[in-house]
C-alpha cells in the first residue's frame, strides 16, 4: 500500500518530511499485526499528516493527536475535515501525554522537536520559515522526548510500540540511553533517525 495525501501547511506548521510515512504505508509491519490496530496515538502531530495517513493505514482504528501548539491544531483540523476523517480522528491541545485521555494504544507514534541549541542554529535556511517549536528541544535535542520516554508504557497496550524520529539526535540518544533497546528503521526512500520501543523495554529501564 503506497498512502499518497494532500496536506496544507503554512508557517504554523513543519513541512512533512518525515521517513515514518514510509511505516505507515505497511501498517508498522512486522513490529505489529496491522489487522488488530484499533488505538493510535500521535504526539506532536502539527499539520495531522500523520494521524491522518494512520487513519488510512487503518480504517477501524480510533487516532488521537496532540499538540502543544493551537496554531499546529488549527492546521490539522483543516486538514483531517478535507479528508472527511473527523468521526475518527480526534485532536487534544496540551503538552504530550497531559493532553490526551488516560487510555492505552498499540502504536503511539511521534516526530517531536528534537533539535539542539546549536543545531538549531546551523539549520538550512528552508526551516527557518517553520515554528520553531516544532524544531527546538533544548540545549541538546533530548528534552521532549526523555519525558516521552519516561511516560510512554503508561499508555501503551501490552504488546503495544513507540515510534519516534529524532533524526540526527539518533546517536547522542543513544550515549544517553545505553539500557534501551533502540531498533533504528532504514527506508527504502531515505531517512533516518527514527527508533521503535515496545512497552516492556520502556518498563525494564523505566
Amino acid at each position: 500500500m503506497v498512502l499518497w495525501i494532500t496536506i496544507y501547511v503554512d508557517e504554523r506548521v513543519l513541512i512533512p518530511r518525515s521517513p515514518i510515512a514510509e511505516l505507515i504505508e505497511t501498517g508498522f509491519s512486522p513490529w505489529i499485526d496491522p489487522e488488530r490496530v484499533c488505538d493510535v496515538l500521535d504526539l506532536c502531530t502539527g499539520s495531522g499528516c500523520m494521524a491522518i495517513a494512520c487513519a488510512y493505514a487503518f480504517e477501524q482504528a480510533r487516532i488521537d493527536a496532540s499538540d502543544l501548539s493551537r496554531d499546529a491544531l488549527d492546521v490539522a483540523r483543516y486538514n483531517i475535515q478535507q479528508h472527511q476523517v473527523a468521526d475518527r480522528v480526534h485532536l487534544f491541545e496540551g503538552d504530550l501525554f497531559l493532553a490526551v485521555p488516560r487510555h492505552c494504544y498499540d502504536i503511539i507514534v511521534s516526530n517531536p522537536p528534537y533539535v539542539g541549541a546549536k543545531e538549531l542554529q546551523d539549520l538550512p535556511n528552508e526551516y527557518t520559515h517553520e515554528p520553531s517549536l516544532a524544531l527546538a528541544s533544548g540545549e541538546f535535542g533530548l528534552d521532549i522526548v526523555d519525558r516521552m520516554l519516561k511516560t510512554a508504557y503508561h499508555y501503551l497496550k501490552d504488546d503495544g510500540i513507540l515510534v519516534v524520529e529524532v533524526g540526527n539526535t539518533a546517536k547522542l540518544m543513544e550515549e544517553h540511553y545505553p539500557r534501551l533497546p533502540f531498533v533504528w528503521l532504514e527506508f527504502d526512500r531515505g531517512g533516518h533517525g527514527v527508533f521503535v520501543l515496545t512497552k516492556q523495554d520502556l518498563i525494564d529501564v523505566g
